[in-house]
């Protein structure tokens, strides 16, 4: 039987997917206890939703898209300059390593991915990115912090990538940015041609409800408006919504806790002889060797991370969330465990 979605690993520490390890805001959940049956059984409305996610972002509201989830904002940027404009011979440029949805969306729209390498370090490949625009670039993603190497990508290297593809969408991806760096937003208002995409998954605690927003002036942002359904957020998100980003003390607190972990995960992979790289995410990658039997052994702990080793750019990786200090303890205890059984 084919199923949907990501497999669940079974019960334990969530540690592979970067959710957030601390759950959402307790006003989240009161709120959606107060969803009345009437904004079940109805179409939603999106006018506040909008109005309100603007306003947290300090936007027009004419530069603001939700999404359900980012991913969905991601497919629909392709669908909207490229499908929709029946474009043949379109390439889109994909700096490795690369979030799955980049690839994906390029296939679905049928344009041809144009990969390109990272430097040393995984470094971002900013001349070669450059290099690499033709009249036949229609879209280029940029993730920073990136997924899964935590590496950002200077605001000089974005804007220069932006200035570089003025008949290309470049599509920032910031799904991490609340957990280090500087968004490229107020930069956005010099660009025509580039989105950006956020999300309230990971440092919002919202990924079970799928909420994400694509921002960007109305010539970059009006064909993916164009594409995308009406009605793709349901009102139980769009509550949920709301009360987060009401809690303005909710994201503070979870991000120290996301830094903490990432130092106690560093102070743990440099005792243990591990290369890491030192991330502006909720996650860390750690190069570990043989990655498969050593993620079974974390997951027979109730330990679950990711396994980046089938993706030839992270050879030997996993990948694991920096979430709740309790929880990066649990991890790196089990961590210790299974090296030590490894080296008898």
């Amino acid at each position: 039987m084919v199923i949907q979605g990501y497999p669940n690993p079974g019960d334990g520490l969530r540690l592979h997917l970067n959710e957030n390890t601390g759950g959402c805001s307790a006003r989240v959940l009161e709120a959606i206890r107060r969803v009345r049956p009437s904004e079940v059984s109805t179409y939603p409305s999106y006018r506040d939703a909008v109005i309100t996610t603007a306003r947290h972002f300090d936007l027009d509201p004419d530069w603001v898209l939700l999404t359900n989830g980012l991913d969905e904002g991601i497919l629909m940027a392709a669908v909207g300059h490229i499908a929709r404009r029946r474009i043949h011979d379109a390439e889109n440029i994909i700096p490795l390593p690369a979030f799955d949805p980049y690839p994906n969306s390029t296939a679905a729209v049928g344009a041809t991915a144009i990969p390109i390498p990272p430097g040393p370090e995984f470094a971002f490949p900013t001349g070669a990115v450059v290099a690499a625009i033709t009249p036949r670039t229609r879209m280029i993603f940029l993730n920073t912090p990136n997924n899964p190497t935590g590496q950002l990508i200077p605001m000089a290297d974005l804007a220069r990538i932006g200035e570089a593809a003025p008949k290309a969408v470049v599509l920032v991806d910031e799904a991490y940015i609340e957990f280090g760096g500087a968004s490229f937003l107020p930069e956005l208002p010099r660009f025509r041609n580039v989105l950006v995409g956020r999300t309230f998954s990971k440092a919002y605690g919202l990924a079970g409800l799928r909420v994400g927003v694509v921002i960007g002036h109305p010539d970059a942002l009006d064909p993916v408006r164009a594409v995308t359904l009406p009605f793709n957020i349901n009102a139980v998100a769009l509550a949920a919504l709301d009360a987060a980003l009401g809690d303005v003390e909710f994201l503070p607190r979870y991000a120290a806790e996301v830094r903490e972990s990432r130092e106690r995960l560093y102070a743990a992979c440099r005792r243990l002889g591990l290369h890491y790289w030192p991330s502006a995410a909720n996650y860390v990658l750690v190069r570990v060797g043989e990655a498969a039997p050593l993620v079974a052994a974390l997951a027979a702990r109730k330990i679950h991370v990711r396994d980046r080793s089938k993706d030839p750019v992270t050879p030997g990786c996993i990948r694991i969330t920096a979430g709740i200090v309790a929880h990066t303890e649990a991890a790196i205890e089990a961590l210790e465990s299974v090296l030590a059984m490894r080296e008898r």
